[in-house]
């Protein structure tokens, strides 16, 4: 996606950002996301904005979902996701989520010129 820059993140892991508005992003171990068996926190959560909160709820509401969120993101327009379970999303799903996190950070210039390009390529197909 055009404007993507990475940058690193604490530990080394990777920040995505577009117009230095981060999209995608690894969190910090934290007390409000833990293993339930063994109250380890979490070391792999990855956070990905969303363009609203029904779009939240819709990657949540799902029990057996790998997304999820906790108090602390309690309005706030973002998902949870571990690493660990990033294989039971299917790469069509992981990469739409990730691109609406782009459109959800990116400027409306940077938006349109992308939709543009896009629109484009897909006429000369």
């Amino acid at each position: 996606m055009p404007g993507v820059r990475v940058v690193p993140g604490s530990a080394g892991r990777p920040i995505y950002q577009v117009g230095g508005r981060s999209f995608v992003f690894f969190r910090n171990p934290r007390p409000d996301a833990v293993d339930p068996d063994t109250g380890q926190r979490y070391d792999d959560v990855i956070v990905i904005w969303v363009p609203s909160e029904a779009d939240k709820q819709s990657l949540v509401q799902d029990p057996s979902s790998p997304f999820f969120t906790t108090s602390h993101f309690d309005g706030h327009p973002s998902v949870l996701v571990r690493e660990s379970r990033l294989a039971e999303v299917g790469r069509d799903e992981l990469s739409e989520i990730v691109e609406e996190a782009w459109l959800a950070r990116a400027s409306p210039a940077r938006i349109r010129a992308w939709l543009r390009d896009r629109e484009a390529a897909d006429a000369g197909r």
